[in-house]
């Protein structure tokens, strides 16, 4: 099988190559995937860019597609998914947030049988280290009210780490451009009842000034988001 791992990026000069570095290495060959590396640069103008090119230059497994103008997260997402030649389809952070030692859990889900894989960083601990307690409680507000109106048991709605059937993540029809894709796929994926399988993982949560891009704003866009598509049942 074939993983394709989605990877947006925007002004991630700092840490672009380390992450592609990381997920080139990972060992995804035991658990029967072999693995492409879809970057979609989204707009950046610093040297972003430039850093996954030469990760290409090296790595046949590596693929750069590119906004002109930044479109924002969602839409980064769309454009590579929309390159994506894998079975599945897993999005990781061009930031340093998410480790990929926890790729093992969510292959092995996937392996198993799920079609949507989550991974939750509630699942062994309480709270994260360094996430902030705004982030922490919008968090569980958002997953609690993503629980409420779908029917769903999941712990983690906002997780970076999600993994799916790549034929079911494009017959979602994703219209998202920002930050609004977890909760677009994740009510999207409760208006189906598709179930959504959780499995541990890491996470050091980075500030401001480290680069994080989440506002506090994007917490009520999402809370929309999650009501709108309860409201439409798409």
């Amino acid at each position: 099988m074939l993983l394709s791992v989605l990877i947006p990026a925007y002004h991630e000069e700092a840490t672009i190559a380390e992450v592609l570095r990381r997920v080139r290495q990972v060992d995804t060959e035991s658990f029967g995937f072999d693995k492409e590396i879809i970057v979609c640069d989204d707009g950046s103008t610093d040297g972003t860019a430039a850093l996954i090119e030469a990760a290409a230059a090296e790595d046949e497994r590596v693929r750069l597609v590119r906004h002109e103008k930044n479109r924002g997260k969602g839409a980064a997402i769309r454009t590579a998914l929309a390159e994506a030649k894998g079975d599945y389809c897993l999005i990781q952070d061009a930031d340093l947030e998410y480790e990929v030692s926890d790729y093992p859990a969510i292959l092995q889900a996937l392996a198993a049988g799920a079609d949507v894989v989550y991974g939750s960083r509630f699942l062994q601990r309480w709270r994260p280290d360094g996430m902030r307690l705004p982030n922490f409680i919008a968090n569980k507000v958002l997953t609690t009210s993503a629980n409420w109106l779908f029917g769903m048991s999941i712990t983690d709605e906002a997780t970076c780490f999600k993994a799916f059937r790549t034929d079911l993540l494009r017959s979602l029809e994703l219209r998202c451009t920002g930050f609004e894709f977890c909760p677009e796929v994740t009510a999207k994926l409760g208006n189906r009842q598709i179930k959504v399988v959780e499995v541990p993982i890491a996470y050091t949560a980075r500030d401001l000034v480290a680069g994080k891009k989440v506002r506090w704003t994007d917490g009520i866009e999402a809370m929309w988001v999650l009501l709108k598509h309860r409201l439409k049942r798409d």
